[in-house]
């Protein structure tokens, strides 16, 4: 899927369409090796299966009447030998393309997801998490049909059809003649439907994300929803979700109900009914054997089978495309290392942040940054306050490099920050979030998140600063112990100071604490704000914070409100200046 990367512009994304011969280059030439022995199997299967509507014919016309045995055990020992032909060369095709196609499906899911992870927060703020699963675990589904057996069938389909028309043909070039005229239709209509099921299953996979979107936060929500029982509000919206999938569905099937019906008629129908006519004539007037009427309407079942299945093949690869379709757009995205032309190698770095004239917009027209100033030296604190909605978190996500200034220059040890390489940068990067976030999994493997080869030794140092072992140790599984999907095991205290510890592990250079004392409780809050002194001493901390007596010691305060910059200074200059700080410090401390 790497072929399909950067082809299209953004304007262009929804258009996306892959074509039968894009996928050729794409994913099936790479694998043409595979391909190649699987039409070998093919074509063995296909001919093996030939052997018995011609024997048949031999059968009725020379072995019955001479009565002769020997024949007949001769005839018996090909047909069978035809038969484990058949058989074995089946098995290869579903053993060989089938596994290969799942090792394709499993491989394209990897490089989905490493592209997905590879994208803007940005992206991820205006896209549900389960409409991503979906895209990444259901839309290379479709592959299956490219290099497993669907398409191999589909060639051998065609190798059958062929070959029975020219012994159809040899037969009774006249009664062939009346069978090509529905065959024909029926492929019309068949590619009729096909370009009317493609757009189908396109949107298909749009709702099927959206739904799975939905039912995704539901069930990361149900505390809420039960809180305020709104079990039946959820309820309709699903509803509402798998009804829209339902009407998709129920176009599509419309289109597969037609050719279904039309192979009936046509094909079953029509040509059958007037083969039997035909032949039975020809039988009367003794110018057809029954063995060759017997041949010939077994060579137009190897005829017709494979053109129905061909139609059904048709249909697996359309919806295959679509899903790549999707996919393509998904591959074609600008990952966020590639926004800006990003070559600066960061080494060890001291950590010196300065703002320079920064504005940002989440829309284009809707800045909620204006005119940014400041400088965070190394080793500093820099805590910003104000009012929900001022700009704090903003000016913590230009600073962690999640976000990009519309105007403006943010620097890193004088260094642009937008020409330094991500993956650099974050190395010296520790992040403690309001609402943290922890993985699946015991205490002691989400500590470990940012160093997996970190000793014991250093794990411990790191548990005994967050004072997390004040709550493990009373655990019978202590760092071992389970904690449930996003740690719903754990009080919020204990979930915060899990996340110091794995920031303290990190042993960042940079640190932005984004209201990360918030979810404990006094004593707690006590301890975690000694282990944060530890961690913030000699680098470059960032502090969000509502509680603005965990601030007091901050080298610097910056009073944040409608996105500009209203105070700075100490805590005691913002004290005697007594302007906004002062009103929010004052009010705070009365409750």
């Amino acid at each position: 899927m790497r072929e399909f990367q950067n082809t299209t512009t953004a304007k262009d994304k929804k258009k996306s369409k892959v074509s039968m011969s894009k996928a050729f280059k794409t994913i099936i030439w790479p694998r043409r090796n595979l391909v190649f022995i699987g039409l070998i199997l093919i074509i063995f299967n296909r001919v093996s299966g030939l052997i018995l509507p011609w024997k048949s014919k031999t059968l009725l016309d020379d072995v019955v009447p001479s009565k002769d045995m020997g024949q007949l055990y001769e005839l018996l020992i090909i047909v069978g030998a035809a038969i484990l032909v058949q058989a074995t060369t089946s098995f290869l095709l579903t053993r060989i393309l089938s596994v290969q196609a799942q090792y394709l499906i499993s491989e394209l899911r990897a490089q989905v997801q490493k592209k997905v992870l590879s994208l803007p927060i940005s992206f991820f703020d205006n896209t549900k998490s389960g409409a991503l699963v979906s895209r990444i675990m259901s839309d290379v589904e479709g592959v299956r049909n490219l290099i497993g057996t669907g398409l191999v069938q589909m060639v051998g389909g065609i190798f059958t059809a062929i070959i029975s028309v020219g012994i159809l043909i040899s037969i009774n070039p006249w009664m062939t003649l009346f069978v090509l005229l529905p065959v024909i239709l029926f492929g019309l209509v068949a590619l009729k439907a096909f370009k009317y099921i493609r757009p189908i299953f396109r949107v298909r996979g749009e709702i099927n994300a959206q739904v799975k979107g939905r039912l995704t936060e539901t069930l990361a929500g149900v505390r809420v929803i039960k809180g305020f029982g709104a079990e039946e509000q959820e309820n309709k919206i699903f509803e509402k979700g798998v009804d829209r999938l339902f009407q998709n569905v129920k176009k599509s099937l419309t289109a597969t109900a037609l050719m279904t019906s039309s192979s009936t008629f046509l094909l079953a129908g029509m040509a059958s009914t007037g083969i039997m006519g035909i032949g039975g004539y020809y039988m009367m007037q003794g110018d057809m054997t029954p063995g060759e009427f017997l041949s010939f309407t077994m060579y137009l079942a190897f005829m017709i089978a494979p053109i129905v299945q061909m139609s059904n093949i048709g249909s697996q690869l359309t919806e295959a495309l679509a899903g790549l379709d999707r996919t393509e757009e998904l591959m074609n995205m600008t990952p966020e290392e590639e926004i800006e032309d990003r070559t600066i190698e960061l080494r060890d770095i001291k950590g010196d942040i300065a703002f320079n004239n920064v504005s940002f917009a989440y829309e284009e027209g809707k800045d909620v940054l204006h005119n940014i100033s400041f400088k965070a030296p190394s080793g500093s604190v820099t805590a910003l306050v104000g009012s929900s909605g001022s700009g704090k978190s903003t000016i913590a996500g230009l600073s962690a490099t999640f976000l990009n200034p519309k105007s403006g220059l943010i620097t890193i040890d004088d260094h642009n920050i937008s020409k330094v390489k991500l993956s650099s940068f974050r190395r010296n990067l520790g992040v403690v979030l309001q609402d943290e976030f922890l993985f699946e999994g015991s205490i002691r493997q989400n500590i470990l998140f940012p160093r997996p080869d970190a000793t014991e030794k250093q794990l411990q140092q790191a548990v005994k600063a967050a004072y997390v072992n004040e709550f493990t140790d009373r655990f019978d599984d202590g760092l071992d112990t389970l904690i449930g999907e996003r740690g719903v095991k754990l009080s919020g205290g204990q979930r915060q100071r899990i996340a110091i510890a794995r920031a303290i592990l990190a042993d960042p250079q940079i640190i932005i604490l984004d209201e990360a004392t918030s979810n404990l409780d006094t004593e707690s809050e006590a301890l975690i704000q000694k282990s944060l002194n530890e961690l913030m001493k000699g680098r470059t901390t960032f502090v969000i914070a509502h509680r603005l007596s965990t601030i007091k010691k901050a080298d610097q305060i910056l009073v944040i409100e409608s996105g500009t910059i209203v105070e700075r200074g100490t805590h005691e200059e913002l004290i005697t200046t007594k302007g906004r700080y002062f009103e929010l410090y004052t009010y705070q401390s009365r409750i």
